[in-house]
């Protein structure tokens, strides 16, 4: 099981879970172009902490993050046990549900490189939208300088519910919450269409494929 996301804060627990007064407008925004250096770098340290797992006895992997995927090739060159892609996962539940068109919120990173998006839909054939250049700027600043400090604020969520709606209107037959700190903010409750929690979907795919490999 690998957890951390190098690019994130480690999370710290606010009182209320709300910031007191949210700005009216967010002036400032997290540097991605540094961040995907520290992506990259985390490559070969996961596939280091990967292969030391599957020494221990691990008969699977689970990378917890969606943004880290960007490395998933990296560790499962380096491994020679299942790796449980949470793209994949997600792509499952999706077509599970008859739906070809879905809208994705999750960091820029995750949002507007091929790792992702793009084993979406050459792997499965999904239609990708994401929302437009501004709103994905709001859905990124929310996850790094809010969530994942703990900061759980109302104008956020409706700030996600409007990027949501719109996706909706766009065509998108389902959301993906593409971040694993994103269902803090949101859930099916906030949008038209249904919602796939990528977390929840990759823990109960973990869990049903470790329960299959357990003897009868």
């Amino acid at each position: 099981l690998l957890r951390r996301d190098p690019t994130k804060p480690r999370a710290i627990e606010l009182a209320g879970g709300q910031r007191a007064g949210a700005p009216a407008e967010r002036a400032s925004a997290t540097p991605v172009l540094p961040l995907l250096g520290r992506i990259a770098a985390g490559g070969p340290l996961l596939a280091a902490e990967a292969g030391a797992l599957e020494a221990a006895g691990a008969e699977l992997l689970v990378l917890c993050t969606n943004t880290m995927h960007k490395v998933a090739d990296a560790i499962t060159d380096a491994i020679g046990i299942p790796f449980v892609h949470i793209a994949d996962t997600t792509a499952q539940a999706v077509l599970g549900r008859g739906l070809k068109t879905v809208g994705l919120l999750a960091t820029a990173y995750t949002m507007e490189q091929d790792f992702y998006v793009g084993r979406l839909r050459e792997h499965h054939g999904l239609n990708v939208l994401v929302p437009d250049e501004p709103d994905r700027r709001i859905v990124h600043d929310v996850i790094y300088e809010e969530l994942c400090v703990g900061v759980v604020a109302d104008d956020s969520r409706t700030e996600y519910r409007r990027i949501i709606a719109d996706l909706a209107d766009r065509g998108a037959e389902g959301i993906l919450l593409g971040c694993t700190e994103i269902d803090l903010l949101v859930g099916p409750q906030d949008s038209p269409v249904p919602v796939f929690d990528t977390t929840r979907l990759h823990a109960h795919r973990a869990v049903d494929l470790a329960l299959e490999s357990e003897p009868a």
